[in-house]
Parts: structure tokens; C-alpha cells; sequence
């Protein structure tokens, strides 16, 4: 099978290392890719926002099957270029990417489906915007519309704060705030079934003990030894089913990877948000203990055949993901500076974002430069992995969060 991976990130690079390990992949590409990415397969120069280049140069390589990593090619139109020239592909059309796309329209679906979630208002202008602030109260949960690369939502109990975020926006959903573990749960889909994942939990604050602005998150860890048994079960019944039915009877089947971030909340499971693609950083941790291959799965979901697929397989270490971040990340991050240190070993794995290479030499380009993966047979042994690991990589001025997966590495050890 040749495959046509679209993205950049550290997201791709885990997706770019699961594939390569599917015994019936013959060529993998990438477009644009990175540094990383370059060293699994073959890297192409991509406008990855014009849906047209991405068709044609999956027409021009002759794949068998593209996969779509982020979500900006998703919401333009990429899926239904590359399904017009005929060619399979993984990941929703651009009316089923605006469950993503525009919060508002993801809330209406949920409403439609029967999904719980929080309640909310979307609001265009302050007198809106203020009413709903007095009606949900603190701490205050304010999202913008649309895409925001992990950046458009505040939760405060400024309502200062919460005002000024939200007059940024034209459009903007607010709700009440939902009281629980957050969760993040994906589920595989072919437009009619779907195949959950295993649960994984990411940081979104930026520094330690969730303090900070929200990023695009700063760690993660798989299994949640604290999660319910039948967490994987329920959320197949309460959310990606009744969404997945849902789109099907709107005329906008979605094919693809349907992300739900949970809150387990003390009512049960509501629904923060959808994404349509797989999650950064959890995919990091969830694709290195998925031992079902990668390409079949995918492409059984991008041409219908899951009803049959099978149950997954999956591996029974633990993983722990850790990003490094550059000086001033999330609201101004320094790049161009030399990163040293990066060491793959049998029990970790570095997955790149933010890099590129410069004359030889590896440099940061973004605000999430790189994480580091650890394996163990608990998340103990997972995140001391990891965590020695990314201690060896300099890069200047640079951080990370000390505590990813340390409360639940230690419940574990209480159990």
C-alpha cells in the first residue's frame, strides 16, 4: 500500500512511525513533513491549505490512500479533492470537518444526537456575550467559533478576562463550566461504524500544577488506571454513535477520526469539544501502544469496510508523552536555535514538530518543538523514561512540564 501522509507535526511524525511499522505498506510520503518525519519517508514541498495541491500531488505519486493530519486542510476541502480523483482518503469531508471547524455547529449536532454536553449560548456581539457570562457564572468557559490551534478557549473566573477573550471573536460559544477529570477518547470511523480507541489524558495549562494559559497541550499518558472500566463502551453509546448516526442522516457522513474530549463529570460523561483529527499530544502515547496495523485500520475507514474490521489489539506497556516548548511558548515563542541532544532508544521515542534542518544543523520553528515518548510497564517506569530521556535534548531556553502523568503514576502505585 502507498500512502500520502499530509502534515508537519509531532502528530504526523507518531502517525508517519505507526505506519511504517504495517507490514502491508510499500511507500510512505509525507508533505510537507519535517526533520523527523524525513527520516521514515519521502517528503514533498505542500501547500497543505489548498485542497487542489494536496489532490494533485496524491494523483501525481499514485497513492492508494491519503491520510490528513491537521485540521486546517480538513475544514478547506481536502478530503473531497482527493475523494473527486478517486483516491481513498482518511479524514472528514469539509462539511462534516465543521465539527471542528465552527463550535456552534458541533453543539447543534450534539443537541440533534442527543449527546450530552454543556449547556451554552453562542453569542455575536457584547450585550450577548455579557448575558451569558451572568448566566453561567465562574469560572467562565469561553470558546471561539472557529479554528484556533488550541488557543481559543479561556477558562477563568476573571470575568474581566473572559470578556476581553471573547470580544476578539465575531462568534463565540459560551458555557457552563463542567466539573471532572478531562478525558480525550477518539473514535475510528467509515461513516456508518466506529472503532473507539483506548482513552488517553493530555495537559493543556502550560506549567506545572495546571497553571498558565492553555496551549495545545503539553503532555499526555495512556491508559488512565483511574478511568471507568466501561468508559471506552459508554462513550461509543452516549457520544461517537449517536454523532456518527447523526452526521449520516444530515448528508455528511464522516469518515475519519472523530476526537472527544470528555469530563467524566459527577452526571456522567458531557462532551467538551470535537475535533476532527487525531489529537496532539495524544496520539503520541496512543498509537505507540497500538499493536493492530496502522494502514490497514485506516484505509478499512476510508473505504467502508470497518463493519468487519475486527477488534483492536493493543500493547500492554503504558506511555508517556513530554513536550518541550520554546522560550516564551504559547504567546511568543523564540525559534531558530540549535536543538542537540535527541537520542531515540528501544524504550523511548522523540516525535518532532516544531524543527527544521538548517545546513545540517536541527533548529526549533515553533512554539511545541518536539516530545518525548516513554514505554514501561506502568506509567511509572513510562514517565521515568521519558522524562531522562528528554532531560538529555538542550535546546536554549527551553521547558517542560515536570508533573505529566504524576498523580495518576502514583494512584497507580496506591492500587
Amino acid at each position: 500500500m502507498k500512502v500520502l501522509l499530509v502534515g508537519s507535526g509531532g502528530r504526523e511524525h507518531a502517525l508517519a512511525k505507526a505506519l511504517t511499522q504495517d507490514p502491508s505498506l510499500s511507500q510512505l510520503h509525507c508533505a510537507p513533513g519535517n526533520p523527523g518525519i524525513a527520516q521514515l519517508a519521502t517528503l514533498h514541498p505542500l501547500d497543505v491549505e489548498n485542497p487542489d495541491s494536496v489532490a494533485a500531488l496524491a494523483i501525481a505519486l499514485d497513492v492508494d490512500l491519503v491520510v490528513i493530519g491537521p485540521e486546517t486542510p480538513l475544514v478547506n476541502g481536502a478530503a473531497d479533492a482527493i475523494r473527486k480523483a478517486g483516491i481513498a482518503c482518511f479524514g472528514p469531508s469539509k462539511a462534516a470537518a465543521q465539527l471542528e471547524g465552527s463550535k456552534d455547529f458541533a453543539k447543534s449536532v450534539m443537541r440533534d444526537a442527543g449527546v450530552p454536553t454543556a449547556k451554552f449560548a453562542t453569542c455575536e456581539n457584547q450585550s450577548e456575550i455579557e448575558r451569558a457570562l451572568d448566566l453561567f457564572g465562574a469560572p467562565y468557559v469561553v470558546k471561539h467559533d472557529g479554528l484556533a490551534a488550541g488557543k481559543g478557549v479561556v477558562v477563568t473566573s476573571d470575568r474581566a478576562a473572559a470578556l476581553h477573550h471573547a470580544l476578539k471573536s465575531a462568534r463565540v460559544v459560551i458555557e457552563e463550566y463542567l466539573d471532572g477529570p478531562e478525558v480525550s477518547l477518539f473514535g475510528i470511523s467509515d461513516g456508518e461504524t466506529v472503532i473507539p480507541l483506548q482513552p488517553a489524558q493530555d495537559f493543556k495549562r502550560v506549567f506545572d500544577n495546571d497553571e498558565g494559559p492553555n496551549t495545545g497541550g503539553m503532555g499526555a499518558y495512556s491508559p488512565l488506571p483511574w478511568a471507568p472500566d466501561d468508559i471506552m463502551e459508554d462513550t461509543l453509546k452516549q457520544v461517537l454513535n449517536p454523532t456518527i448516526k447523526e452526521m449520516a442522516a444530515r448528508g455528511t457522513p464522516f469518515i475519519g477520526l472523530l476526537y472527544a474530549g470528555l469530563s467524566l463529570t459527577t452526571h456522567g460523561i458531557k462532551v467538551i469539544e470535537f475535533n476532527a483529527r487525531f489529537g496532539d499530544p495524544e496520539t503520541q502515547v496512543i498509537l505507540p501502544r497500538l499493536k493492530t496495523p496502522l494502514a490497514q485500520l485506516l484505509f478499512a475507514a476510508a473505504t467502508g469496510a470497518l463493519k468487519d474490521f475486527g477488534e483492536l489489539e493493543w500493547r500492554d506497556e503504558s506511555a508517556v508523552s513530554i513536550v518541550l516548548a520554546s522560550k516564551g511558548y504559547p504567546e511568543a515563542p523564540i525559534i531558530g536555535d540549535v536543538i542537540t541532544g535527541i537520542e531515540n532508544r528501544a524504550d523511548t521515542e522523540v516525535f518532532q514538530a516544531g524543527t527544521k534542518s538548517v545546513d545540517g544543523t536541527l533548529r526549533s520553528s515553533g512554539g511545541r518543538v518536539l516530545s518525548v515518548t516513554g514505554l514501561g510497564s506502568d506509567l511509572t517506569e513510562a514517565r521515568n523514561r521519558a522524562y531522562q530521556s528528554i532531560s538529555k535534548i538542550t535546546l536554549t531556553g527551553s521547558f517542560y512540564r515536570s508533573d505529566i502523568a504524576l498523580n495518576a503514576s502514583m494512584a497507580e502505585k496506591g492500587n
